[in-house]
This record gives structure tokens, C-alpha cells and sequence, in this order.
């Protein structure tokens, strides 16, 4: 990794993972001050009334609890769509702006072989992808401890978080790969874009009814589990781990075929 081009990239690119962050507080915000036990017996009541409705954006069992309220909120959509927003934006501007503009010729004129620019742009994505997780966690168990003290599950939180941490890195390496293989241009983000919206497009009919159920094993999505995670049972954990290391297959695959493909520059 090149350390000069990973400081150069956080610089350039920490504006942008501020904005996400900002628009995810507010919401984060507004989601936990709205909890009320009360409220979830409603939205248990709405559940069974519009079933296919609340399934599709993952919310087909609202439940009472407060882990429960944020788990149907933020993971069914927030949490999962505007990180994905981040990444398509930063894999624009780490890799697929360069090899646009011709910017990529400057990058390969320093003394550092491909694979290690490559790997230092993946692991720019990576980090921001990693603490935007870690800062909504933190984010939520300190709203929720200060305006309902005790009423979260601070360990099966965690667990959630450590799921969703899977799922997002192995969108970016979708994307990243994507970028990768197709270069610069539109066709480098509609390459790992459009391919994990497709993913997300697929998780939502499948949870809408068992006519297409049999989606579930199209897509990634089916592997994290936000609710099986907070149970805890101990094989929730298996597809947290296919997760992860399909994330870092694709990143690695990204760039080694970086490493070897020809450049248009």
C-alpha cells in the first residue's frame, strides 16, 4: 500500500464520507427518538394488515423491542442503500475518474507497481465503508442510552453491526471489482452498481411472498440476517463469514486483474 496515496485519498475524499454521515445522524436520530413500546404493537397490527408491504422493506415483524424497532428501520433500507450511494461515489472518484480522464498515467508514473495502487484505493473504500459502521453504531447506542437508558441490547447490536459491516464491503467489492475490470467511465459503475441494486431489487420481491420466494437464492442480501443476528444463534454467524470473505475475493480479484489488464491512458 502507498501510504502518500492513501493520505492524498482521505483528504480528498473525507468531505463526502461527512455528508453520508451527517444525513445518516438525522435519521438514526429521528428513528431512535420515535421508539415506543406502545408503537411497536401498532406497527405489529399495520404488519398483518399489510403484510407484503412491510416484508419487502424488511420489516415483516416490527416486534416491541427496542433492537427490534431499529433493526426494521435502519437495516430493511437506510442502512443498506445510501452506504451503497458512498460507494458507487467513491469508486467514481478512487478509480473510475482516473482511468476517464487519463489522470491514471500519473498515478502509475510513481514508483509503485499497479497491484499497490490499486490495493491502496481498496483500501480507502474499505476504511470509509468501515467507520461509517462503526460511527452509526456508536451513534445509536449513545442516543439510545441517553433518551431510553437500558432498553437497548448492546451486545446483540454489535452482532447486527458486525453483519452489516459484511454485507456493505462486499457491495464495495462488487463495485470495486466492477471498476476494475471495466475501467473508466458510466459502464464501471453500472458494472458493480447496477449489479448490487439488482441484488437489493431481488432481496425485496423475495420477501414480499412465497411466489418469489425462491429469489432469496439470488442474491447476497439472504446472508445477512439483521434478526437472526440479534437472536444470536450461533449459525447466523456462518453467513456473516461468507460475507466477508467474498468481500475480500472480490477485492483481491479487483486487483490483481488491475494489475494486468490494459490501460486506455
Amino acid at each position: 500500500m502507498s501510504s502518500v496515496l492513501f493520505g492524498r485519498e482521505c483528504r480528498a475524499n473525507y468531505k463526502i464520507w461527512l455528508i453520508f454521515a451527517a444525513v445518516l445522524t438525522m435519521y438514526s436520530a429521528v428513528i431512535v427518538s420515535m421508539f415506543d413500546p406502545k408503537l411497536g404493537e401498532s406497527l405489529n397490527l399495520m404488519a398483518q394488515s399489510m403484510p407484503e408491504l412491510f416484508a419487502a422493506f424488511g420489516m415483516a415483524s416490527p416486534g416491541v423491542t427496542m433492537l427490534d424497532f431499529l433493526v426494521n428501520y435502519l437495516y430493511g433500507f437506510l442502512y443498506l442503500v445510501f452506504p451503497l450511494v458512498l460507494v458507487l461515489l467513491l469508486v467514481n472518484r478512487l478509480l473510475a475518474r482516473y482511468l476517464e480522464r487519463g489522470a491514471m498515467a500519473w498515478l502509475l508514473a510513481a514508483p509503485h507497481p499497479r497491484r499497490r495502487i490499486a490495493a491502496t484505493q481498496g483500501v480507502v473504500l474499505a476504511l470509509a465503508l468501515t467507520s461509517l459502521v462503526a460511527y452509526v453504531t456508536g451513534l445509536c447506542m449513545a442516543l439510545s442510552a441517553a433518551m431510553f437508558p437500558g432498553e437497548l441490547d448492546m451486545a446483540a447490536f454489535l452482532r447486527v453491526n458486525a453483519g452489516l459491516l459484511g454485507i456493505l464491503l462486499l457491495f464495495g467489492g462488487i463495485c470495486f471489482a466492477g471498476a476494475c475490470v471495466w475501467g473508466g467511465g458510466k459502464g464501471a459503475l453500472a458494472a458493480g452498481g447496477g449489479v448490487s441494486i439488482a441484488f437489493w431489487l431481488l432481496q425485496m420481491l423475495a420477501s414480499v411472498g412465497e411466489k418469489f420466494g425462491f429469489l432469496k437464492y439470488l442474491t447476497p442480501l439472504t446472508l445477512f440476517d439483521p434478526h437472526a443476528l440479534a437472536a444470536g444463534g450461533a449459525d447466523a454467524w456462518w453467513p456473516v463469514l461468507a460475507l466477508y470473505l467474498a468481500a475480500a475475493a472480490l477485492f483481491g480479484a479487483g486487483v490483481a486483474v488491475f494489475s494486468r489488464r490494459d490501460l486506455c491512458l
